[in-house]
């Protein structure tokens, strides 16, 4: 489980973050809404490491992750797939997920067929660099090279964003599998009310840097998440 316990976050003198609380339980996904600009990304970057918070904690599986360090939250079993993809677009899909490794001991530095097998487009273009794929294929690429860290939190930020609708289903087909497999706590992010809905078993709808509410699915409709979406 992905604990978060009073964040706070800043930029320079702007604060973003208000104490922040939330928890994401390993099998289950826990849908962050809100509208544009109101800290989704960068809750995700301070998770991540990415950027330094300014108060409170981070804990996977009861262990504290600290602050600022991408290196270690990946090591506290935190992997991110960014807005925006941010694949290496010179390096070949194999390279790409190679860069995995990095994180786990040498004899383990394998690609299982368990990523092909979620993402098979990725095994006929092996050999492809990265920035010939498709928006989809490289979103697809990016959510692999997470899993190559073998995590056991998955943050995606806005995985649909620019996604043509056939592969948004193959996206959302994976997230369902990986979260029934029942070994990882999957944090979404996701302007895409209709995606986050039907995939999320929790919500957090945040509002100018503070949660505003927390619900679970059987009590919680699509009306009330839209609702909350318009205000």
């Amino acid at each position: 489980m992905l604990e978060v316990s009073s964040l706070s976050l800043h930029y320079g003198q702007s604060q973003i973050l208000y104490d922040m609380s939330l928890d994401a339980p390993t099998g289950q996904i826990t849908a962050v809404m809100g509208n544009n600009g109101v800290g989704k990304t960068s809750l995700l970057k301070a998770l991540a490491g990415r950027h330094p918070y300014s108060a409170g904690e981070v804990g996977v599986a009861g262990k504290q992750v600290g602050s600022g360090s991408a290196v270690r939250s990946a090591r506290a079993g935190i992997a991110y797939v960014p807005q925006g993809r941010e694949i290496f677009p010179m390096m070949t899909v194999m390279e790409n997920l190679e860069t995995g490794f990095a994180l786990l001991p040498k004899d383990s530095r394998t690609i299982g067929d368990d990523i092909f097998d979620l993402f098979p487009v990725l095994s006929d273009m092996r050999a492809r660099r990265g920035g010939d794929l498709s928006g989809g294929q490289q979103q697809q690429l990016a959510i692999a090279r997470a899993l190559i860290t073998r995590p056991e939190v998955l943050l995606l930020d806005e995985p649909t964003e620019g996604i043509q609708p056939n592969v948004i289903q193959q996206i959302g087909a994976c997230l369902r599998l990986l979260r029934d497999r029942g070994d990882m706590a999957i944090v979404l992010v996701e302007q895409n009310a209709d995606f986050a809905y039907d995939l999320g078993d929790r919500f957090v709808m945040i509002e100018g840097g503070r949660v505003r509410r927390r619900a679970e699915k059987a009590t919680y409709t699509r009306e009330q998440m839209l609702e909350d979406l318009a205000l």
